[in-house]
C-alpha cells in the first residue's frame, strides 16, 4: 500500500516550469490539490488527505473488491525544499515521523532516460544519475521505492544540468499537458489499488503519439 508520495523538484519561482520540476507540476496538475491543506514541515511542503476521500477522483468507480481494498487512513504527500540533490533528507524525515516504509513510498520525478510524451511507474532500480533518486538512496540505505518517471528526453547535447534546468519549451508545454492529464489518474489509481495494478501497462507509456511529439 502506498502511504506516501513525493513530488521531486527545486523550490522557487524561477524553477517552477524546469524539466527537473515535472514532479512538482504533476502535484499541481492533481484534481485533489486546491484541497490540500500545505504546511512547511520535514524540510518540505506537507499535505495529508483521508485515502477514501480520493475515491470520487478516480478515473472509473471501483468495483466491489476494489473498494473493499481501499483502506482507512491517511495518505501522505510531500515537496522537498531541500533542492533536488538532497531530497532524500526531506522524505526521511517524515517517512521516519510516520514509519513508512521505502517500499511504501512514490517519488514522482522527471526522467532523461524516457522520451517526452512517455510516463512510467518502477519498482527499484538504478538511479539513471538522478540526485534526487541518489539522494533518497543515501538516506534510506535502498533503491526498493516506486517511482512515476515523467519522460523529458535526453538533449542533442552535453551540458544535462542546463538541460534539466530550462523550462519546457513552447511546443513542448501542450505536451506535458496531455502527460500530466494521463498520469493523474494513474497515480490516484497507485495510491487505491497499489502501482502494481497498472503494470505491465505503465513499464513504458506512450501517452503522446511520436507525430505530435517534437
Amino acid at each position: 500500500m502506498i502511504d506516501l508520495l513525493v513530488f521531486l523538484g527545486n523550490p522557487g519561482g524561477q524553477y517552477a516550469h524546469n524539466r527537473h520540476n515535472a514532479g512538482r507540476l504533476l502535484a499541481e496538475h492533481l484534481p485533489f490539490f486546491p484541497s490540500l491543506s500545505w504546511q512547511r514541515k520535514y524540510k518540505g511542503l506537507y499535505a495529508a488527505l483521508d485515502r477514501e476521500a480520493l475515491t470520487v477522483f478516480a478515473s472509473s468507480p471501483p468495483d466491489e473488491p476494489a473498494e473493499q481494498a481501499v483502506q482507512s487512513g491517511r495518505v501522505h504527500f510531500l515537496m522537498p525544499e531541500t533542492f533536488m540533490n538532497l531530497s532524500g533528507d526531506a522524505v526521511i524525515a517524515a517517512a521516519s515521523f510516520f514509519k513508512i516504509a521505502p517500499e511504501s513510498i512514490i517519488l514522482v520525478h522527471d526522467e532523461l532516460e524516457l522520451p517526452l510524451g512517455f510516463a512510467s511507474f518502477k519498482f527499484s532500480g538504478g538511479l539513471g544519475g538522478h540526485n534526487g533518486l541518489r539522494s533518497m538512496k543515501g538516506n534510506f540505505g535502498t533503491a526498493d521505492f516506486w517511482r512515476l518517471r515523467i519522460g523529458i528526453g535526453r538533449p542533442n547535447h552535453t551540458d544535462i544540468a542546463g538541460w534539466v534546468l530550462s523550462d519546457f519549451s513552447a511546443a513542448e508545454r501542450p505536451i506535458l499537458e496531455n502527460v500530466l492529464d494521463a498520469c493523474s489518474p494513474a497515480l490516484i489509481g497507485a495510491i487505491l489499488c497499489g502501482p502494481e495494478a497498472l503494470l505491465p501497462e505503465w513499464n513504458k507509456k506512450r501517452i503522446v503519439p511520436a507525430a505530435q511529439n517534437p
